[in-house]
């Protein structure tokens, strides 16, 4: 039972030290690409380990999966695994990450299914509130709402739209409308909404689990950075920063109170005074470190059948 428990053991420290390194870091700040890479990596990483954590308990506790999981392997090979030793908790183990499988499914189908609900929803509140006038085809990127607030978001799917109200067209100067148009645009391009179901899946799912709680949080918080580095680069940094006042000045964000939006603040600030970015060398080098996560439990699980063909 030594490399089902290895995988779980792996999966189960990463879910609980990651969050705690990265919180400690300053880099992410600087660099939000890279730093939305490393959380994606380590948890695939989590879940390839649990995973095949399961699959190894499962093979001990049960001959028929055991046929299915090495029936083109030879018998030096199952040897190696030693799965006759697993014992009874191979079984509990199996079914516990089986189950815990099954619930991850759910919550992703359901989260799905909610997103494509409230894009139907806002889709259908659209046309009532900007009819298409006679001779205009469906499917605008860009819709213009009559509106006393200032809001500007980008709407996803299959035909994603810009939606603009009337106040922010006439509270954003110059430049700061493209640079909204291009900090949107930058969500579409990097799609960023799926990052966002599947991390709110995941800690919706499994709210004890330091690493899905953190991956929410940092998804929320790293596609919003990606997003105005790709206006500022554009636009400037000013532009953007600029922009983002105008569009929520009005909402008490920048107030002493707590706002619901208190990385705006920080977001603006960051626009204002900004850090040199990390090397191209060292971006390489945690770009790739991070590409290694999901391959170490592939080496936990292969390296044993791998030395008995040697």
């Amino acid at each position: 039972m030594l490399v089902s428990l290895a995988l779980l053991l792996l999966g189960a420290l990463a879910a609980v030290v990651t969050p705690r390194l990265m919180a400690r870091a300053e880099w992410p700040e600087r660099e939000p690409v890279v730093a939305l890479w490393v959380w994606q990596c380590v948890v695939a990483g989590v879940l390839l380990s649990f995973g095949l954590s399961m699959t190894f308990s499962a093979a001990a506790a049960w001959q028929a999966v055991r046929g299915q999981v090495f029936a083109p392997a030879p018998h030096a090979v199952v040897e190696a695994y030693a799965l006759a030793a697993y014992g009874p908790w191979s079984a509990v183990i199996a079914v516990l990450l089986a189950l815990g499988g099954v619930w991850t499914v759910a919550m992703l189908t359901r989260e799905i299914r909610r997103a494509r609900l409230r894009r139907k929803q806002r889709r259908a509140e659209l046309l009532v509130r900007s009819p298409l006038m006679p001779g205009e085809e469906s499917g605008s990127r860009l819709v213009v709402l009559e509106g006393e607030r200032p809001d500007a978001w980008w709407l996803p799917g299959a035909a994603p739209q810009l939606v603009i109200t009337t106040a922010a067209l006439g509270r954003l100067k110059g430049r700061q409308l493209d640079a909204v148009l291009a900090h949107e645009q930058g969500h579409a391009q990097a799609r960023h909404d799926w990052l966002l179901h599947c991390s709110t899946a995941l800690a919706t799912g499994f709210p004890q689990v330091p690493v899905f709680a953190a991956f929410r949080d940092e998804m929320h918080r790293l596609v919003e950075l990606a997003a105005d580095d790709v206006a500022s680069r554009r636009f400037g940094r000013l532009t953007i920063a600029l922009a983002l006042v105008e569009l929520n000045e009005d909402r008490g964000v920048f107030g002493p109170s707590q706002a619901p939006d208190a990385q705006l603040p920080l977001r603006v600030n960051r626009l204002l005074s900004p850090v040199e970015r990390l090397t191209a060398a060292r971006r390489l080098r945690l770009t790739a470190a991070a590409a290694l996560v999901p391959v170490v439990p592939l080496l936990v699980a292969f390296v044993p059948g791998l030395s008995a063909l040697r």
